[in-house]
């Protein structure tokens, strides 16, 4: 296990938990009540400062119940939290939108998002004159039998 440091910032917050012992990632949960108009986007305050390991960052992706089910999505996709956004008023905040033609609440505790703490190599760019790859044919050209030409 890696140990993580994390800062309630109210000591009703709950602290993240994995699901199943299978869980890949853990479950973020909103810390207040929050209501979204159609095609709104809100932060989801979580009520959590969480000091992500150096040479790491912390990824925010939807729970895969939560469009389906509720009619929210992350509206980044995916959210990167840096490894130095952990001062004291640093909380992690879902961007969420709401893709239904209704109003839609999420109260304080339901689960809106899951993170997971992933490697972030720094990378040292070589630039050079040209690549040995040959190139694939672009977007959708992966399994056609043919490459297009010039």
């Amino acid at each position: 296990m890696l140990p993580v440091r994390i800062h309630r910032l109210r000591p009703d917050v709950p602290l993240p938990q994995y699901a199943t012992s299978g869980s890949a990632a853990f479950d973020l949960a909103a810390c207040e009540d929050t209501t979204f108009a159609p095609g709104e986007v809100k932060l989801v305050p979580t009520g959590l400062v969480i000091e992500v390991p150096t040479g790491m960052f912390l990824g925010v992706f939807a729970r895969s119940s939560t469009p389906l089910k509720r009619g929210l999505m992350v509206a980044n996709g995916v959210g990167v939290v840096d490894s130095d956004y952990c001062g004291p008023s640093d909380e992690i905040k879902v961007p969420v939108i709401n893709v239904t033609n209704k109003p839609v609440l999420v109260a304080a505790g339901e689960r809106i998002a899951q993170g997971i703490l992933l490697p972030a190599p720094r990378v040292a760019w070589e630039e050079v004159t040209e690549l040995e790859a040959v190139s694939r044919g672009g977007f959708g050209s992966t399994g056609t039998t043919s490459r297009p030409t010039g």
